[in-house]
């Protein structure tokens, strides 16, 4: 049997990246008629990013509410509250349904360094075990970085064999540039035709060529506008940078603050059971998500803008990510439009 062929494969331009978090260049998705609430990519693609001229866009904002007895389920629209930058927003678009089909990237690291340890094995697993538990309708991406490349080894697609077969391929070399690849995220989770959308990040962490600081990869994430679960196999605890309280930057805890501005996770890996339980609490959350939206100005002052989700009821855990970079929403929470 033949080997795919990458769909896409890229250098990381650091420096146009950089352009186009400055600038706003990442658009936003657009709401678009079809089913599911599906998603219509902008069409205006470059090698700094994609722009989009419409004049509005939605903003879509993935939510896990948890309580201590577990995930909370069958909640309404009515029970959520979402505010940006300190005002509320009125909910115009609502997905609960616990059998809504997912979009899910898979971002392989495929550095040196992974080819000792287990880690390449340990992947696979994890990859067989995502693919392994997608439903009917579910669509899953694949794409790999080192040595100062991405590849989107396969595009969106619910065929399961490719992946065995790309798995196949995967060989460690070069050097990791975590940042600069999370970096392109949005271009890639916009092919996505469900709301209802994830990444997985799989990597041993230390990173040693990016160009981009990770502050600006934690942005880039934030823009894309879904939760990243972060798979962290090995040690992280090397000191990464001081910090101005004189402790020391790990890269644990970088990899989990860019877990947490998504509204994702991070899993420290050590054996192959944490990469299983890990898939098991990746795919509950997918499950139980909810995703809310509203409609935002897409060319119009656009800026990062701080998100707050709360929902009615004690005891409850809003899981969200915490800004996006756009548009003021174009329809603000009135006692008229509850």
């Amino acid at each position: 049997m033949s080997r795919r062929t990458p769909a896409k494969h890229r250098l990381l331009p650091t420096l146009a990246i950089v352009a186009g978090l400055a600038g706003g260049a990442f658009g936003s998705p657009v709401a678009a008629d079809g089913p599911a609430g599906a998603l219509e990519a902008p069409t205006d693609h470059s090698v700094t990013g994609f722009s989009d001229q419409i004049s509005v866009a939605w903003v879509l904002v993935p939510v896990v509410v948890r309580s201590k007895s577990g995930y909370v389920e069958g909640l309404a629209r009515d029970d959520f509250h979402v505010w940006v930058d300190g005002r509320q927003v009125a909910i115009e678009s609502f997905d609960s349904g616990a059998d809504a089909r997912v979009s899910l990237i898979f971002l392989q690291d495929l550095s040196g360094s992974m080819a000792t340890g287990g880690k390449l094995e340990a992947s696979r697993a994890a990859l067989r075990d995502l693919v392994g538990a997608e439903r009917t309708g579910d669509e899953l991406a694949l794409a790999s970085f080192a040595g100062g490349r991405l590849a989107v080894d396969v595009p969106f697609t619910g065929d399961r064999q490719v992946f065995a077969e790309a798995m196949a391929d995967w060989t460690a070399y070069g050097t990791t540039a975590i940042h600069d690849a999370v970096a392109w995220i949005p271009e890639i989770s916009v092919e996505g035709r469900h709301p209802k959308r994830a990444v997985v990040l799989i990597t041993d962490g230390v990173d040693n060529a990016s160009e981009l600081a990770p502050e600006a990869a934690r942005l880039a994430v934030e823009n894309a506008r879904l939760p990243v679960y972060v798979f962290g196999l090995g040690d992280h605890g090397d000191p990464l940078r001081p910090e101005a309280d004189g402790g020391v930057d790990t890269y644990a805890r970088v990899l989990g603050r860019l877990a947490a501005a998504s509204g994702g996770r991070y899993f420290p890996i050590s054996d192959p059971a944490d990469i299983r339980d890990g898939v098991a609490t990746l795919l509950q959350d997918l499950r139980a998500q909810y995703v809310l939206g509203f409609p935002a100005a897409a060319a119009e002052d656009r800026r990062y803008r701080r998100l707050r989700v709360a929902t009615d009821g004690r005891g409850r855990e809003a899981v969200f990510r915490i800004g996006y970079t756009g548009g003021a929403p174009t329809v603000w929470k009135s006692a008229g439009n509850g």
